[in-house]
């Protein structure tokens, strides 16, 4: 989609059989040209994944990388001084109802130094055999400079990986590559090349160019901290204190790198599985939401500035489900995640049962 107006509205491109796009690139000095990475249908191969290209401002379309009809693109990186260099990650991967394939001989980086047009695979120092989900990051104060999370089939050869030489070689730094196929996500400080941060449950950050890391935005327990699962980071280019994490609860914003966070709370994006009510009259909403528990709260309000976030009591735990509430008393209310754990509130008293 491509919007003019700041936002405002939006207008679809196409590239609808691709299904998922892994990344969208906007060339720095000729907006017209557009950079796609399509990963593909997930559930059967399709020809409509790959790396695309708009020279007319998303109007059409060429696609300038294809590897087979298993595997997409899944990461896309620009130099910032040499807008014809880019690297692409691909990522074959299939789902089936009964299991998924994260991986094979597809996966891998390529590099074009034509804005596209010719395509090379970076092996040197890149471990052979079996690949899954790869993310990539490069330094925008030394182009020559990148990271790379490889997810591989041997856990020996899987972790962060660094190149100095625009991945004409690789060497691996650690280890470090938490849950490949929900993150994968490495960014590298746009004022210091050697500070490397890699998003997981927990953000990690890396002094030494991936060698070493320490845990930011810990969280003492489940709920208190910076909530789990960070799937985004934007890093201030003029102030490398300044962070803003993003993750399955939110927004969060740090001047310290990390020591402290604030958390963003006024956005109204929390992902609801599934919605109930009672039978009151103004009714009661119930609802679970992804991987920020279960919830209840008010259909209607006397003051002025409407439903707030502290009229909403908790009702479950995990990622909360399905709720059911007694039809003859909304006092007892019956919750679900999807972990199969069942709950009963009490939402006179806060009493829950398990």
């Amino acid at each position: 989609y491509r919007s003019d107006d700041g936002g405002d509205t939006w207008r679809h491109l196409g590239l609808v059989e691709t299904r998922h796009i892994g990344k969208v690139l906007v060339h720095p000095a000729d907006p017209d040209v557009v950079y796609v990475a399509a990963l593909g249908n997930l559930w059967r191969g399709n020809d409509e994944r790959g790396v695309y290209r708009s020279r007319d401002g998303g109007a059409t379309w060429d696609r300038i990388l294809f590897i087979d009809e298993f595997t997409g693109a899944v990461d896309l990186v620009m130099d910032g001084a040499s807008p014809g260099i880019l690297y692409e990650a691909t990522y074959q991967r299939l789902r089936r109802a009964w299991g998924f394939n994260g991986g094979g001989p597809g996966s891998g980086i390529y590099r074009t130094t034509d804005g596209g047009d010719n395509w090379n695979e970076l092996t040197n120092g890149i471990p052979e055999g079996d690949k899954g989900r790869i993310g990539l990051a490069i330094s925008e104060s030394n182009p020559m400079v990148l990271n790379a999370l490889v997810q591989h089939a041997d856990p020996g050869e899987q972790g962060t990986y660094r190149s100095e030489d625009g991945g004409a070689s690789w060497r691996r730094v650690s280890s470090m590559d938490p849950r490949p196929m929900y993150y994968s996500e490495i960014f590298i400080d746009p004022s210091e090349q050697n500070r490397v941060y890699v998003l997981g449950t927990s953000t990690y950050r890396s002094e030494d160019a991936g060698a070493t890391w320490t845990e930011i935005a810990e969280r003492p327990t489940y709920d208190v901290g910076v909530h789990a699962d960070q799937h985004g980071l934007w890093i201030d280019p003029n102030d490398s204190n300044h962070l803003y994490l993003v993750g399955d609860a939110g927004l969060w914003e740090t001047y310290d790198q990390g020591v402290n966070f604030r958390k963003l709370n006024n956005f109204a994006i929390g992902q609801f599985y599934a919605i109930g009510v009672d039978n009151r009259d103004p009714y009661w909403v119930y609802g679970g939401m992804q991987d920020n528990h279960s919830w209840m709260g008010p259909s209607e309000t006397r003051r002025w500035i409407g439903i707030i976030n502290d009229d909403w009591m908790q009702t479950g735990f995990g990622d909360g489900m399905y709720q059911q509430v007694d039809p003859t008393s909304h006092r007892y209310v019956y919750a679900n995640s999807n972990g199969g754990s069942y709950y009963r509130l009490d939402a006179e008293t806060g009493d829950m049962l398990d």
